[in-house]
């Protein structure tokens, strides 16, 4: 256990991906914990398939990998044991690891594991939380756009009446020549 004591939870932390829509943890991250070589777990994986369905455990595609490789390699150093697709391991798939290797160093992994895995869950319920708040403020904040949109305008027609042509009120020079003839008709 004291080797164990300098993994920390940040380490893990950074070895957790997302592929597949699903946080997991590779075969070669989990071999090193485990202190075993990644070409062995893999045989123990194998021997024990029926302990691992696809929501457990699932192995990397070709273009999965070379999509992990390009976002997460860096170094030549990283590249090792990645000759061969990767296999995924849930938070599931991590603990039913642990019952195949049977070994108290696999448990105390499997726990130090299972305890990263369950603070990320909480740090997603807590941020579903706030994206919710924030999706409710964003609903009415566009509703408050679309009244202010229909204010701005009614605001427009009362500052810019609408230049059609309108129809006068009162006398005109045209008015009174054709009054003054009606007058003159009307007392002959």
């Amino acid at each position: 256990m004291n080797d164990l004591i300098a993994v920390s939870d940040e380490w893990i932390a950074q070895r957790i991906y997302v592929i597949r829509n699903k946080k997991v943890m590779l075969d070669r991250d989990l071999a090193d914990l485990y202190g075993v070589e990644t070409k062995r777990l893999k045989e123990a994986v194998r021997r024990n398939a029926s302990r691992f369905p696809e929501d457990f455990m699932f192995e990397m595609e070709g273009r999965e990998l070379e999509q992990w490789r390009r976002g997460n390699v860096d170094s030549p150093e990283d590249k090792k044991g990645l000759r061969y697709p990767p296999f995924c391991f849930t938070g599931q798939g991590v603990t039913m690891l642990s019952c195949i290797l049977n070994s108290e160093r696999a448990i105390q992994v499997n726990i130090l594991i299972i305890r990263v895995f369950v603070r990320f869950r909480e740090l997603l319920s807590g941020n579903q939380e706030i994206l919710l708040m924030v999706e409710r403020i964003e609903k009415q904040l566009s509703r408050h756009d679309t009244e202010i949109n229909a204010i701005m305008e009614a605001l427009k027609m009362l500052l810019m009446p609408p230049a059609s042509p309108r129809v006068r009120i009162g006398f005109s020079k045209e008015k009174e020549r054709t009054s003054g003839k009606a007058d003159t008709q009307l007392s002959l």
